[in-house]
């Protein structure tokens, strides 16, 4: 399925654009503004708390706990207010409105004249929080959350005599969403494939590449029908030499990170020494898709972090028809803090898209995502804000590294913690010491957002989009950290599912491998020798692993076991020596590595498993050609995988179920 099979009828592409068009003032310069805009403090955030005391919808005790907060976060008093949940967003607005002399206005009854709006500034829109509302007697009004945002009154200078009335941040994002949904979903899908077609899966293989492997193939045929002999001992060389390139280089990585805490390590000290009001607003990006049941557990986790929830920009970031999960949203009654992004449908439905068109409202600094089933350590946010510091303003994204809670739950969670452990502990802070293209992780990537939109953000027809945004930073000389704090995730328990979801992995890998070797020529100029070498090795020899694996496994047993003659015209004898050896060998390495794996992350009861890593490289090969299969038939499919199905989870679940009855029974508000 090509580009033109997801094309939509709307045009632009200004919205990833950190430069406002037609006029507008620069929105860098409007960000810095709006970011040192006069807090209330003092007398004038007196008068509001003592009219919201006044109007019976906080307590005394809640606003001098507030105001205590205001010196210590360094935010407005309706931030606090709002992101501790203590008061209702509709009420708060109506009293701040009261108090600006301003008229409220809620933009669900009273919506939003869609004529007035101007396409090239949805970006300001979403991040001062402000949108026309209507033209009456040739004179614009102007919906606002905050009155005094340098944004507003920029734009406001454009259209002299503007009026402003208020109305609520949820009241803005339904209607911005509504206005601008159609243009926000286009820019989502296309903006990469449109601007940088070279570096976008849209196409999964070009002309060249298509020219390219059936010369190959021609000529291989050929070879083969003429010296057979030679051909299958030459084949079989080239691709055991890859291979055991791989498995070396890899243990080079490994040997590299043993030793050492490497990566960037942040200490507990530098993270109290941090003053909670010059920490800037932080995105939060939760993609789901059918999973209401996990949600107590992550509204739990992102309440547990370590940060001022003032400053704290989460977004559930839902597809528009899982009606389910929304209501379920909605029932939780979250602060205000957390918002529900719907994304509208359009193909591709993967998770990248979804992220392209939530970033569009993001108004952090720094971004990052986290899965439905994630469980991050609570000072990650402080830990990725130090580790930005410490790597320098050339630092696009801190990858935090990934384990699972549920390890010992059968024998596939274990093996899967044996991975993650030796890919996020080893080999990624390797590469980064290295300083070679990092291929992210698909959760608990920290991004500096300016950065992140300057790439393109993700490309939403890459189903391994963290993998591919990792070397596109690379090719424009940005850094990737790695940070010494886990996120811990629910580990596959069940063999399906975990094929679906690796299978998918491998898909991503191939085609970020494909997107990357259009132009090698071009792909060494961006990231040198050593980025080219590594991903092949690393990135390549993945994949050639998965799919080489039953052809040297398969042939050894049945020899191994029956001493059959039957091989020797598919295996001559230096074929079937150098396969043998490559296996042995690469068995080897990778039973030694998961054993270091287990040992650096404490996990003793794991060692002994290490051995069966063979049986789990079959599993890696079912899922590897699924992949290859489907990169054929249906490059672009997402295949959902089902998250909340561990028996660990489940008894969260139950745990979280009833502490909400509890909160319900004591009416706390919705906020959402």
């Amino acid at each position: 399925m090509g580009n033109s099979d997801y094309k939509m009828a709307a045009s632009g592409d200004a919205l990833y654009n950190p430069t406002l068009v037609g006029g507008y003032p620069d929105l860098a310069a409007l960000n810095s503004a709006l970011s040192t805009n006069e807090t209330p403090v003092g007398a004038h955030a007196t008068r509001i708390g003592s009219a919201l005391v006044a109007a019976g919808l906080i307590s005394p005790e809640q606003l001098n706990q507030a105001l205590e907060l205001q010196k210590e976060w360094g935010s407005r008093l309706g931030d606090i207010l709002l992101g501790m949940g203590w008061v209702k967003p509709q009420a708060f607005y109506r009293v701040l409105a009261n108090h600006f002399q301003l008229e409220y206005v809620n933009l669900i009854d009273q919506p939003v004249d869609v004529s007035l709006i101007d396409k090239d500034c949805l970006q300001v829109y979403a991040d001062g929080l402000f949108l026309p509302w209507k033209r009456e007697n040739g004179e614009l009004w102007i919906a606002c959350v905050d009155p005094g945002s340098a944004l507003l009154a920029a734009f406001r200078a454009t259209y002299a005599g503007a009026h402003l009335v208020m109305t609520s941040k949820f009241d803005i994002l339904w209607e911005l969403q509504r206005v601008a949904g159609a243009e926000f979903s286009r820019q989502a899908v296309f903006h990469l494939a449109e601007c940088e077609p070279e570096r976008s899966a849209s196409i999964v293989v070009t002309r060249q590449q298509k020219y390219g492997f059936l010369i190959g193939l021609a000529i291989l045929i050929a070879a083969s029908v003429a010296f057979p002999y030679w051909v299958a001992i030459g084949v079989n060389g080239l691709i055991n030499s890859f291979l055991l390139g791989s498995f070396l280089f890899r243990t080079l990585l490994c040997l590299m990170s043993c030793g050492e805490d490497s990566g960037l390590a942040v200490t507990k000290e530098e993270v109290a020494a941090l003053d909670d009001r010059d920490l800037p607003v932080y995105t939060v990006l939760v993609p789901m898709y059918k999973e209401p049941a996990v949600l107590p557990i992550l509204a739990a986790a992102l309440r547990r972090m370590d940060y001022p929830r003032s400053k704290l920009d989460i977004k559930l970031v839902l597809e528009a028809n899982d009606t389910e999960t929304i209501e379920a949203a909605k029932a939780l009654a979250l602060e205000a803090s957390f918002e529900i992004i719907r994304v509208p449908h359009s193909l591709p439905k993967t998770k990248p898209k979804a992220c392209n068109y939530a970033i569009q409202m993001a108004r952090g600094t720094f971004l990052t995502i986290y899965d439905a089933e994630d469980k991050p350590e609570p000072d990650q946010l402080k830990k990725a804000i130090v580790a930005f510091r410490k790597a320098g303003s050339n630092t696009a994204c801190i990858q935090a590294r990934l384990n699972y809670f549920n390890a010992e739950e059968n024998w596939l969670t274990r093996m899967f913690t044996l991975e993650y452990s030796l890919w996020f502990d080893m080999f990624l802070p390797a590469l980064d010491r290295l300083e070679v293209p990092i291929p992210l992780g698909g959760t608990s990537n920290h991004f500096d957002l300016t950065k992140l939109r300057q790439v393109g953000a993700w490309d939403p027809f890459n189903v391994t989009e963290d993998a591919d945004l990792g070397l596109r930073f690379a090719a424009l000389g940005y850094k990737v950290g790695v940070v010494n704090s886990v996120t811990y995730e629910e580990a596959n328990s069940q063999v399906g599912n975990w094929i679906r979801q690796r299978s998918r992995w491998v898909k991503g890998y191939m085609q970020t491998w494909l997107v990357n070797m259009r132009d090698p020529v071009a792909l060494i100029r961006r990231v040198g020798l050593k980025g080219f070498f590594s991903l092949h090795f690393f990135l390549g020899g993945g994949i050639m692993s998965g799919l080489a694996y039953p052809f040297m496994l398969i042939p050894f047993l049945l020899w191994s076991f029956t001493r059959t003659n039957a091989l020797h015209a598919f295996f001559p004898m230096p074929v079937l020596v150098i396969s043998t050896v490559n296996l042995l060998v690469g068995n080897s390495f990778l039973v030694y590595l998961s054993m270091l794996a287990a040992a650096k992350r404490n996990h003793p009861s794991l060692l002994a498993h290490a051995l069966t890593v063979p049986a789990y490289w079959m599993l890696m090969s079912i899922a590897a050609y699924k992949g290859l299969w489907q990169l054929v038939t249906n490059p672009f499919y997402w295949e959902k995988t089902t998250h909340g199905i561990s028996k660990f989870t489940s008894a969260e679940v139950l745990q979280t179920q009833a502490k909400d009855e509890v909160l319900q029974t004591q009416g706390k508000p919705c906020n959402l």
